[in-house]
């Protein structure tokens, strides 16, 4: 009896997280919400608010939503639709996707509000979003901020640039507006300070970190920003040609035209579910990076409509025109394992075919010089197969990741009169849970692949520490540090003892996150020099409408 006593005592603990133990009911500029507390009894979510609504496909959200009683916020299965890529013809979420969670520690102090870090999902602009599942607040809501992650429209539903009334672009990076505003108003009843609003993200989230510095329609609405593995100088992240691109997949679904208005009436007319089915097939040799086609473009003045952004990345920073606040940007060493992993026609690249799209050459014969110099830096005498994808991997890393992130921030540096931040991430450690899962001879590469750092700020629903609390430790104090002072080492301390150097034009290191803390030189080898200077010969300097 004692024994079935004891357990049934242990059976009602475990049930008990997973029970909903509501919040008092709070008022935010939609009406009164309630949400719940979370498993571990530390702090509070409010799950799925939405925060503006869809009124019209391919263009700007509208207004937030309003209700009576009180909305019950303990529910976030909601995402913005994306392929189901186990099923080539199926869909998951909806069209009406704008909503956010907010995490806020049940123990805060009471006498001031607490620094706001809001979160962009990466997913290269057409998958994945702020779900707790694989964005669980843990770890960093109990360093006393409060954590906001949010959804925003993808693919072509989130980034057809026609430039025309009906579809003037960039309405993806239009819903984080939204969703930074509804921030600003409504924080303080979640305990977080409007005034102090860190915005960060990975990937396509580092990016669209990256343009929001650029944006006018984002100034104000954030105060320190940190911009992990994206840049809106990445390759993949910008549209330089986005009516011929929008005209891929028409051509695909059955219209072939470069008509904006054409191409308008026909996708409107087309389901969420075959807009986002329909897959543009790369061309042959180049890596699968390419694939990645619907992303933020440069808006022409339209009256009547504000625009996102009118100017190309590239030169609004070098015109130092863009939000100065405090920054940390940084990627990881080996960016390039998990794409290599994941291509399947990884003996077919092509160098020559695999350079960049934002390089243009005035021949064929200097583009096949750079690619056979770069050929020549990775592969040396090897071939590209299967067999040297090792070898391969940098260069769906170098190029298209590393390089542009420390492009960007050497031209932050010279024009910020706020501090900004350099890092790379190096660390190998079990919760590198991409890299982990790759082959051997990629999984036993030295180093951290694309979003392998993520692991050691989220919490991964049904993934336990696994023994990595330093690093967890280590990477979640700094990123606070930066979102409550502007620094992620203020002072050093036994966690945390190497100081970590602002950039500066006589003295350009990053933070080295690894096993030990140092620094290294910004541009840290010779093939991100060669890259360096590719890009200052033949960088694309205009788009195409």
């Amino acid at each position: 009896m004692l024994f079935r006593a004891k357990w049934v005592v242990l059976w009602s603990l475990w049930a008990a997280r997973l029970a909903w133990l509501p919040t008092p009911p709070v008022r935010v500029s939609n009406g009164w919400l309630r949400g719940s507390v979370g498993p571990d009894g530390s702090y509070a979510q409010y799950l799925g608010i939405p925060y503006a609504t869809v009124l019209n496909r391919f263009q700007a959200p509208g207004p937030e939503p309003t209700w009576d009683g009180v909305f019950e916020a303990v529910d976030e299965n909601i995402r913005c639709r994306q392929p189901i890529y186990l099923e080539a013809t199926s869909t998951s979420g909806q069209e009406d996707c704008l909503i956010l969670n907010v995490y806020t520690p049940l123990n805060k102090p009471l006498d001031k509000p607490l620094p706001v870090m809001v979160f962009i999902h990466g997913g290269g602009y057409h998958q994945y979003s702020g779900s707790r599942m694989v964005f669980g607040p843990d770890y960093l809501v109990n360093k006393d901020i409060v954590l906001v992650t949010i959804n925003y429209r993808l693919n072509i539903q989130g980034f057809l640039c026609l430039g025309i009334k009906e579809a003037p672009g960039n309405v993806g990076m239009k819903d984080q507006v939204a969703a930074l505003k509804w921030v600003k108003k409504n924080m303080r009843v979640f305990g977080g300070d409007p005034d102090n609003v860190t915005i960060f993200g990975e990937s396509a989230g580092g990016s669209s970190v990256s343009f929001h510095l650029l944006s006018p329609m984002s100034k104000g609405l954030f105060h320190k920003a940190i911009t992990q593995s994206g840049s809106s100088l990445s390759a993949w992240a910008f549209q330089y040609n986005p009516v011929y691109l929008a005209s891929l997949l028409a051509k695909k679904m059955g219209l072939d035209s470069q008509d904006p208005y054409e191409l308008y009436k026909y996708f409107m007319n087309k389901s969420d579910t075959d807009l986002v089915v329909t897959r543009v097939p790369r061309k042959e040799g180049n890596v699968i990076i390419s694939e990645i086609l619907y992303t933020p473009c440069v808006e022409p003045i339209i009256e009547g409509e504000e625009p996102f952004l009118t100017e190309l990345p590239y030169d609004l920073l070098l015109k130092g025109e863009f939000s100065k606040v405090p920054i940390l940007i940084g990627s990881n060493s080996q960016e390039g394992i998990l794409f290599t992993g994941m291509d399947e026609q990884i003996d077919k690249v092509v160098f020559e075919k695999a350079l960049p799209k934002d390089l243009v050459f005035a021949s064929e014969q200097e583009r096949r010089k750079v690619a056979d110099r770069a050929k020549l830096l990775y592969m040396g005498e090897d071939e590209v197969s299967v067999k040297t994808k090792a070898k391969l991997s940098k260069l769906y890393g170098e190029p298209y990741f590393n390089y542009p992130v420390l492009e960007e921030t050497e031209l932050l540096m010279r024009s910020n009169d706020q501090s900004v931040y350099s890092y790379l991430f190096e660390y190998n450690g079990r919760r590198n849970i991409l890299k982990n899962r790759q082959s051997s001879d990629l999984r036993d590469m030295p180093g951290a692949t694309h979003a392998d750092e993520l692991f050691y700020l989220f919490r991964l629903d049904f993934v336990p520490s696994l023994f990595e609390t330093d690093m967890i430790e280590k990477m979640t104090t700094m990123w606070t540090n930066f979102a409550k002072y502007g620094n992620p080492t203020p002072e050093v301390s036994e966690l945390l003892p190497v100081k970590w150097p602002a950039v500066r034009p006589d003295d350009q290191r990053s933070f080295h996150i690894d096993k030990q803390l140092n620094t290294l030189p910004l541009w840290y080898n010779e093939t991100l020099l060669f890259w360096k200077e590719v890009y200052s010969k033949y960088r694309r300097k205009k788009i195409i409408r």
